[in-house]
């Protein structure tokens, strides 16, 4: 049980950390361009702790469920409106709520703040400033996958053969019982005679070079004898196979079956090796694809989640978990039999996996995410340039607090997403093992 708490606090350490940096991304860019930023907060909730250092204070929050900072003007006054002053003239409910943000914003303007404040800055300024923390989180998570990948290494498929199949079941079967019966049909690698430790270096006389690569050759070699080449104890041989018809999961995507594909029975030899920068360059584009797709699927991930937190079903070990979620596969990491040069590289992966998902979930472009932000200056640049083109006068800034209603709807919905998660990882939380 030790562990598992131990594993918990270490990951929420971790995790503390990372949104710490994601602050500091947006923190250090708003000081360059000279905003003044007022509070750096870690959490949120009653302030644990806190020091002021020249204009910003800087603490921790007890509800480790996030953090911000605070800039001055982030809400630009109404058109024609003294900056200074606001219009106490509300025409609706949504139009008194958007006087109201704004004239708190205003409240925290000082005299000569009026080049200081955020919706003054130029767009790609603006830009910059917000999409600092998330570029933050995809740093953190490439160092993160580079300390495992080129430092501790990453298990690699080798073309020697491990283990021999010795009979042909389906997944199906296999599930049911791995064990082979007498009256089993043997696979074509056991018919054979191939044997652990061969190593592959041809199929069909076209040498290979990976096990991917080979494991291509037979599916597309189809049914029918094959000869497969093999380096045994430092001799090489020549065995013929005669490969049979199988629906395989496909190479990277085991969701989709290929039909009717060769199919010899054996597996490769794992070994751990280092790799290069262009290697983790590869792996983080390709998490980062599956990642952006895990979010556009996010609703119905959501629907799964309601589902197994009410009615009992089996969590998705694919989908969305909170803060307390990944807290405890943290914890059954370290509570894990896995020797710890493995516990270290999956703690690693799990956090660097989280950083680059709240990157990624940062960039979506609604307020209140970094996303939203990020979009309004966009969009001002854009109306700039084209005023710009067209020799028309400057327009004003983007008022993105006309879109507060849709912010505070969007708040409310990832506040319930948020305990929803958090529920459902406490009453039926995804788990490692079974």
């Amino acid at each position: 049980m030790q562990w598992v708490v131990a594993g918990f606090v270490l990951f929420l350490v971790g995790l503390m950390i990372s949104i710490a940096l994601h602050e500091v991304g947006h923190l250090l860019p708003a000081k360059l361009f000279g905003v003044r930023v007022t509070q750096y907060m870690v959490g949120f909730g009653p302030t644990l702790w806190s020091r002021r250092r020249g204009e910003t204070e800087y603490g921790i929050k007890w509800i480790p469920l996030g953090g911000y900072i605070r800039m001055i003007g982030m809400l630009p006054p109404r058109p024609n409106d003294d900056p200074n002053k606001l219009r106490r003239v509300s025409t609706g409910p949504w139009q008194g709520l958007i006087d109201s943000a704004r004239e708190a914003a205003m409240e925290e303007i000082r005299p000569g703040d009026e080049n200081r404040v955020f919706y003054r800055k130029r767009w790609w300024q603006k830009v910059i400033i917000m999409a600092g923390g998330p570029a933050m989180n995809f740093v953190l998570a490439f160092i993160l996958f580079a300390i495992v990948m080129m430092g501790i290494g990453v298990p690699t498929q080798t073309l020697t053969i491990d283990q021999v199949s010795e009979c042909v079941k389906t997944a199906e079967e296999y599930q049911r019982n791995p064990d082979c019966a007498p009256g089993d049909p043997k696979t074509p690698a056991a018919l054979a005679g191939l044997l652990p430790g061969d190593t592959i270096t041809s199929i069909d006389g076209k040498a290979v070079t990976t096990w991917e690569e080979a494991t291509r050759r037979i599916r597309d070699h189809g049914a029918g004898p094959a000869a497969i080449g093999v380096e045994r104890d430092g001799k090489p041989l020549s065995i013929t196979a005669n490969l049979i018809a199988q629906d395989r999961p496909a190479i990277g995507d085991p969701e989709r079956i290929e039909k009717g594909v060769g199919f010899l029975g054996v597996t490769p030899l794992f070994v751990t090796q280092t790799q290069g920068p262009g290697y983790v360059v590869a792996e983080m584009w390709d998490m980062t694809a599956r990642t952006a797709a895990a979010l556009a699927d996010f609703p119905q991930k959501m629907v799964g989640v309601w589902q197994a937190a009410f009615g009992g079903e089996e969590r998705d070990l694919n989908g969305p978990v909170s803060i307390v979620g990944a807290g405890r596969i943290g914890g059954e990491i370290a509570a894990s039999e896995a020797p710890v040069d493995d516990k270290v590289t999956m703690f690693i992966m799990l956090l660097a996996g989280f950083n680059l998902a709240i990157g990624m979930f940062n960039l979506i472009p609604l307020l209140p995410l970094d996303g939203g932000h990020i979009a309004g200056g966009l969009w001002e640049g854009l109306k700039r340039g084209y005023a710009r083109v067209l020799r028309r006068p400057t327009p004003g800034y983007v008022d993105i607090a006309k879109a507060l209603p849709l912010t505070y709807a969007m708040a409310a919905v990832l506040l319930v997403m948020g305990g929803l998660l958090i529920y459902a990882d406490i009453v039926n939380p995804i788990r490692l093992t079974g």
